[in-house]
């Protein structure tokens, strides 16, 4: 290992210079690093890359879903909730039963628990591949937020049905009791061991002496606690993680301080980049130890399946989007829906065609053990699951990851109208915030106005909207003043997010950011 150092240290580096290129030619960053660790992988005297499972899920899982679970809006998870539900769980059960049949029917050798085995594998879409690809495009907020919540829960879905899978190969039976008592508890056990984890660094953060490092520290313990506990009962990690992290994430602007947001988003983005960018390159990396266990199958024959699954993992992913359409359009007649106006036949397309899979279905595949038990058989067709997983992948990337901006182009989809126009929002905010810190001074603060002079150019600034900068001294009473205003004008764009559905939540996070870094430069100079 230590004499490999000085590789994966070069690995870093050529992650950072082909994000780079993967910016400056227009292409998602996953489809690059992958063709690239392909490549990576013929080159002679290249140390032999062998992916642990353990370490996909233990090392790089936790930390990616709790900042995705961090990042994304609570208020689209909900509004959306619906729809996601259903392609987070519904969907990918079907695609694993749609890919069980087909499996058992095409490929020699496979019986229905191994295609199932292999469904629940290759089910699940990749958040990373869809969300670098969308950063390139412009789509509506709501596909951008359904994908990102979809993210979110399908990997959970996919690992649960791997598991049982797992248990109907070894045993040679299914219990449906059994895995209906288990499912329920991985269900359960997994969010509620995610809130009560989330709950307790709730009040750590809150009435502990923390600062800034230290907070960071903890919200990067957070996510593996989470999981590790979840695993050890035998529940679902990915939710523990997810739960505990939108809990955390939708209380941070009271638990945290400002200058703990500014440093935690610093070092999060720092390290989601690196993680992502290794798991995308050792997917490639692992083409040698993927085709060495290759036996008993052509390789042109193993290629064939993998297209086939591709095939039917695409085909079944877009009837699901349209059958998500009928549903919504049938159910809006009985309950409410987000939306009840008929999202036409384009959006149906988009979503059938963000299926890129990634490094958790390439684990789940190496996590299959080599023997159904210690000293047993070996485990049937595990290497051509293996291959066919890294098929899918590759070729979905490949395929529809090169394909989705033109298509997305193509479609030149509506805005829907979700939410106001972005002019017509930040003007929105910047009146009803001005108008609302104006009169907090003057009913809180009005016999200090003729004291102070820093106190009367902020209520004259807001008053009169301008931004110019003043060169004033402010007492440490005046100072506290200021930061009651900023904090008040938080507490104003958090209502406004949770109660005005007009108003993009990624709009109120800029605006919330702006003021941490005024707290935090106020805080520094006085």
């Amino acid at each position: 290992m230590i004499a490999d150092f000085p590789f994966y240290l070069s690995l870093i580096v050529a992650i950072v210079l082909l994000v780079m290129l993967a910016n400056k030619i227009k292409v998602a960053y996953p489809v690059l690093l992958v063709v690239a660790g392909l490549l990576i992988s013929f080159i002679p005297g290249i140390p032999m890359i062998r992916i642990d499972p353990e370490l996909i899920f233990i090392i790089f899982l936790p930390p990616l879903l709790y900042e995705a679970a961090w990042s994304i809006s609570w208020k689209e998870l909900w509004k959306w909730r619906r729809i996601i539900g259903s392609f987070a769980f519904v969907v990918v059960f079907l695609t694993a039963i749609s890919v069980a049949f087909v499996a058992n029917y095409f490929i020699p050798g496979f019986s229905l628990a191994l295609g199932f085995l292999l469904g629940g594998i290759v089910s699940p879409p990749d958040a990373v591949s869809a969300g670098a690809i969308l950063k390139f495009v412009k789509v509506p907020k709501r596909m951008s937020s359904i994908l990102e919540g979809e993210s979110l829960l399908n990997d959970a879905s996919s690992l649960i049905i791997f598991r049982f899978a797992m248990v109907a190969v070894a045993t040679g039976q299914f219990v449906w009791h059994e895995a209906a008592l288990s499912f329920s508890w991985m269900l359960i056990g997994g969010v509620g061991i995610g809130l009560l984890i989330g709950w307790i660094f709730m009040k750590v953060h809150k009435y502990l002496p923390t600062d800034a490092n230290m907070d960071t520290i903890l919200t990067i313990v957070a996510p593996y606690l989470m999981y590790i506990a979840a695993e050890e009962v035998h529940s679902s990690g990915v939710l523990a993680v997810v739960s505990g992290g939108l809990l955390l994430s939708n209380h941070r602007h009271r638990i945290m301080s400002a200058s703990s947001r500014l440093r935690g988003v610093n070092v999060w983005q720092s390290l989601s980049f690196v993680l992502n960018g290794l798991v995308f390159l050792l997917i490639g990396l692992d083409l040698p130890e993927i085709t060495s266990g290759l036996e008993g199958v052509s390789l042109s024959a193993a290629i064939g399946y993998g297209l086939l699954i591709t095939a039917v993992l695409i085909i079944v992913r877009i009837l699901s989007a349209y059958g998500a359409v009928v549903v919504t359009l049938i159910a809006r007649n009985y309950i409410s829906v987000a939306d009840t106006r008929s999202p036409g036949f384009k959006a149906p397309i988009l979503m059938g065609w963000t299926g890129m899979r990634g490094v958790v279905s390439l684990a789940a595949a190496l996590s299959i053990p080599t023997q159904i038990h210690e000293g047993g058989a070996d485990f049937p067709q595990r290497n051509l699951i293996l291959f066919i997983t890294f098929i899918v992948i590759l070729t979905t990337l490949l395929i529809q990851g090169l394909t989705l901006p033109f298509l997305i182009r193509s479609l030149n989809m509506p805005s829907f109208n979700d939410y106001l126009p972005d002019e017509d929002a930040e003007e929105y905010i910047k009146r009803q915030m001005a108008k609302h810190t104006v009169e907090h001074i003057t009913s809180n603060y009005g016999d200090m106005l003729n004291e102070s002079q820093f106190l009367k150019y902020v209520h004259d600034k807001w008053k009169d909207k301008t931004n110019d900068d003043v060169d004033v001294k402010i007492s440490p009473e005046v100072k506290s003043v200021y930061l009651d205003i900023l904090n008040q004008q938080r507490m104003w764009l958090i209502d406004q997010n949770h109660n005005n559905s007009q108003v993009d939540e990624d709009l109120i996070r800029k605006h919330l950011l702006q003021i941490d870094l005024e707290e935090e430069r106020i805080l520094l100079i006085c």
